[in-house]
């Protein structure tokens, strides 16, 4: 079900009103050279804690990509950046506001130059260096323009919520030119048909002001659950909650608070994801036994702005009416095995649709978890293959080699965006 082409997709109306809705529509990013432009030196610089093998990362995620290709329509982020560059009002503009934003003036007419295709390629991949003087002689950067090393990652930099995208203002500079592309795929790419909405505008901008994709999880219509920690601050909720009192619609924002340190703490998916109706997966010991992180509700109505103090993330869940049973990363042997389980994503999965899941093999305590509750373990390459069938269960794990992948900093929620999801009615 793979395309990219203008002239063979159809259009679609942005629409995600849960986490596990059938999906209809994925944007992806294939890992290409930028992953393999790190070095020792600028990997703290680009947000990792390793070196990536990319063509070990490559057949892990042509795993992952090959199920959902067989599965929906997927979109990955480098044609769409081909088919709004060649529009070259959008390309002057995006050229400028990339330059600007960076401070990299001194290749301005150089991008501005480049064909479509070429250019796609410099705005995520990067642009070395050209020492054509002392000072960049002796200079030791290597890239005029830094290659985007987590773009892999489409979940952070936009966020699919009902019928709007928010696009993200992301924690860290060296990712904002994410942000900035995808607000342009969204805004001109003729495929989709949506409302984007840009925080910088919102009167809470400040230096202590960012929100990423991972954090941001639809509970249901009425109810998103968002973490903040090192990548999504208060200043940045705040933000939605100017935006959700215009609606007319109550909304209700459960906020967890997220340790700083481990990095595998980044997002709340790292640690709460949507498994099934009924279902999700949770690390235990900081959703459910934490006293240090705030769990806290804010019903947003009529203009008006309610804040209270829950118990944790399931209890103010089945206040509002959904029931929900939680399944441990790691198991529930011991807390080293957690620990271990959830530093490799353990926690983090993506629903194709209720009760059918996709996430690292990797794990196998809490693989077995999901077993006891009736999941089926397949093999992605079998699914690819087409030795099974994701139809032939009623509750599945697809599982993907993830030893290389998981050492990026993320799980298969991670490296998606989805774009719409068949609407769940509760």
């Amino acid at each position: 079900m793979a395309t990219s082409s203008v002239n063979t997709i159809k259009k679609i109306a942005t629409y995600v009103n849960s986490e596990i809705g059938k999906l209809e529509g994925v944007i992806l990013h294939s890992p290409g050279s930028e992953v393999e432009n790190m070095t020792p030196e600028t990997v703290q610089k680009a947000l990792y804690s390793d070196i990536l093998n990319l063509e070990v990362a490559t057949h892990e995620y042509n795993q992952f990509k090959g199920v959902l290709e067989n599965y929906t329509s997927t979109y990955q982020v480098h044609d769409l950046l081909i088919d709004i560059l060649k529009n070259e009002k959008v390309k002057n503009g995006l050229v400028h506001s990339i330059c600007d934003h960076e401070r990299v003036n001194r290749i301005r007419e150089k991008l501005l130059g480049l064909d479509a295709e070429s250019l796609a390629v410099a705005l995520i991949e990067g642009v070395e260096l050209n020492r054509d003087n002392l000072s960049k002689f002796l200079s030791k950067d290597r890239f005029d323009l830094v290659p985007l090393h987590n773009f892999f990652f489409t979940r952070d930099a936009s966020i699919a919520v009902g019928e709007e995208i928010f696009i993200s203002k992301m924690a860290s500079r060296v990712r904002d030119r994410e942000a900035l592309i995808m607000e342009a795929i969204f805004d001109y790419h003729p495929l989709f048909e949506t409302q984007t909405v840009n925080a910088q505008a919102s009167s809470n901008l400040c230096k202590e002001f960012s929100f990423e994709g991972g954090d941001f999880l639809v509970a249901r219509e009425d109810i998103l659950l968002i973490g903040t920690g090192s990548r999504t601050t208060p200043k940045g909720i705040d933000f939605l909650i100017e935006h959700y009192k215009k609606s007319k619609q109550t909304k209700h924002l459960i906020i967890q608070e997220l340790p700083y340190e481990p990095e595998s703490f980044i997002h709340l998916d790292m640690v709460f994801t949507f498994v099934d109706r009924d279902l999700v997966m949770i690390y235990e010991p900081l959703i459910m036994h934490s006293s240090r992180f705030l769990t806290i509700h804010i019903t947003i109505g009529d203009g008006k702005v309610k804040i209270v103090e829950e118990e944790n993330i399931p209890e103010a869940l089945m206040k509002l009416g959904m029931n929900i049973k939680t399944i441990n990363c790691g198991g529930k042997k011991d807390i080293i095995t957690q620990e271990r389980e959830q530093w490799h994503s353990g926690a983090n999965f993506f629903a194709l649709e209720p009760g059918k899941i996709i996430g690292y093999g990797r794990n196998i305590n809490t693989l077995e978890e999901l077993n006891k509750e009736g999941f089926d373990i397949i093999r992605a390459k079998d699914i690819i293959n087409g030795k099974d069938f994701i139809d032939n269960h009623e509750r599945c794990i697809i599982t993907i080699e993830g030893s290389e992948l998981s050492r990026g900093g993320g799980g298969c929620r991670c490296m998606t965006m989805p774009i719409k999801r068949t609407k769940i009615d509760w």
